[in-house]
């Protein structure tokens, strides 16, 4: 008998008991802080679970194929987490995986865990769910009128769809609940709902899944939810009435201020939690202190959705990017930078496209006055001192590099009305000042597709380790 056979078993034989719940890091492959870690193995879980990716990251990663973590990081953390649940009898439950969630970042996870079990001697039964989705299937949909775009995007075209390099679906429960009952010691997950990492067992034991939810989607960021907010393990301790919440570390406290206010954390609206197939309506959630470290949440319904419907993300290649890092502290320079910016625009497009229409994309943040967001109005009084971030996204590496190049020297010695001196109007926090960022990606694919077979979308795999 495997893990989840173990856990579903001492539930259908014995007295109901609460459902012990370990959510260890909310990205794993950053470093998992060992002596919270071993409080919570202490403690006597039921489950280990890690989100292994977000969306949060960037279009980059689901693109490229590649993971955000490096691959010591990640392979530390799996074997870390590996090793604690294969001790502990209990299952292991990753999302998400390699970051984005996609095949190559699937494989490279699953060859990672392969690696460490034969260096290491471990044997286990291993369940993986894909999350690519078809494009052929996308198409169908979205010329069936079953495709909707998602927070602005938007409406989605055949051509973008055969344009993205990865594309993946974000499955739910349904997939997880296929994947647990091939009885896994460890489940691998494509793209995922972080919330079915901890959610499924619990509803497959027929805890609550409103209750079973909204547990999830707290401890899938660990100890985020506390005071002071961090990565270290955290212990959801499940019932049929509500949840305890307590940090595995000493120093953060989950109180129900900090934890009503993680209801926030990836959502457009606080009074409500969207999975594939319904939603968890959080206006009668009830959080209340049992202590001065932990806290205990109640009252969150489950209401189901008439149908079911499929996140789909898809990254498309933009072009090779190159960056100019640059600083100014000259109250002139500052005072006119979006005329100067735009006047070196026309001047490096003259001297780079001579005989060409521009093939490349240049522009700027000016950090201090519109970096992080463009303002309706500029600051009043102006900063004292500005960050120009200036970018090229050109078709190769060597064509960003010129251009950037180019605007660096044209840049740091344009005229300006009331400029004092010629000796250069920037301040270079390194040098060379012109940095190969590699390839640029956009998200091109961010909308929901309705299906009425969620489980052909997602396969399961299982293999003996």
């Amino acid at each position: 008998m495997r893990a989840v056979a173990r856990l579903l078993d001492s539930f259908g034989s014995g007295a109901r008991r609460p459902l012990r719940i370990l959510g260890v890091s909310g990205q794993l492959g950053y470093g998992v802080p060992t002596p919270a870690l071993q409080e919570g193995l202490r403690r006597a879980p039921d489950l280990i679970g890690c989100d292994m990716g977000s969306i949060d990251i960037g279009p980059a990663y689901l693109g490229s194929g590649e993971m955000a973590p490096t691959e010591v990081g990640a392979r530390r953390d799996l074997r870390k987490v590996l090793h604690a649940a294969l001790d502990a009898g209990i299952p292991l439950v990753l999302g998400s995986a390699g970051s984005a969630g996609a095949a190559p970042h699937l494989d490279n996870t699953l060859a990672m865990l392969r690696e460490i079990a034969a260096e290491d001697g471990l044997h286990f039964r291993m369940a993986s769910i894909r999350a690519d989705i078809d494009r052929e299937t996308v198409i169908d949909a979205l010329r069936a009128g079953r495709i909707s775009a998602l927070d602005g995007m938007p409406e989605l075209t055949e051509e973008e769809v055969r344009s993205a390099d990865q594309l993946v679906g974000q499955m739910g429960l349904e997939a997880f609940r296929r994947a647990m009952e091939q009885d896994p010691d460890v489940l691998i997950a494509g793209r995922a709902c972080d919330t079915a990492i901890f959610a499924t067992l619990p509803v497959m034991l027929g805890f609550p899944r409103g209750l079973a939810t909204h547990m999830a989607k707290i401890v899938e960021c660990a100890s985020l939810c506390c005071v002071p907010g961090g990565r270290d393990t955290i212990l959801a301790t499940l019932d049929d009435e509500g949840f305890d919440l307590e940090s595995m570390a000493s120093g953060r406290a989950a109180t129900p201020a900090s934890v009503a206010a993680h209801s926030l954390y990836e959502q457009s609206s606080p009074y409500e939690v969207v999975e594939p197939d319904g939603r968890v309506d959080l206006r009668t959630a009830r959080y209340e202190a049992i202590d001065d470290r932990r806290t205990r949440v109640s009252g969150a319904e489950w209401i189901p959705a008439a149908g079911t419907t499929i996140k789909l993300e898809g990254a498309r290649f933009l072009g090779h990017r190159a960056l100019l890092l640059a600083a100014s502290s000259d109250p002139r320079f500052i005072a006119l930078h979006a005329t100067i910016l735009d006047e070196v625009k026309q001047v490096v497009a003259s001297l780079v496209c001579e005989d060409s229409a521009p093939d490349y994309d240049l522009g700027f943040r000016v950090y201090g006055i519109d970096g992080v967001i463009r303002w309706r109005e500029p600051p009043s009084p102006m900063p004292r001192e500005v960050f120009v971030l200036g970018q090229c996204i050109a078709p190769t590496p060597q064509r960003a590099q010129e251009v950037i190049r180019t605007t660096k020297q044209y840049l740091l010695h344009h005229g300006y009305a009331g400029r004092l001196s010629t000796a250069g109007n920037l301040a270079f926090p390194v040098t060379p000042p012109e940095v190969d960022a590699g390839a640029a990606y956009r998200f091109n694919v961010y909308h929901l597709m309705q299906t009425d077979d969620p489980a052909g979308l997602f396969p399961v795999r299982i293999e003996e380790i």
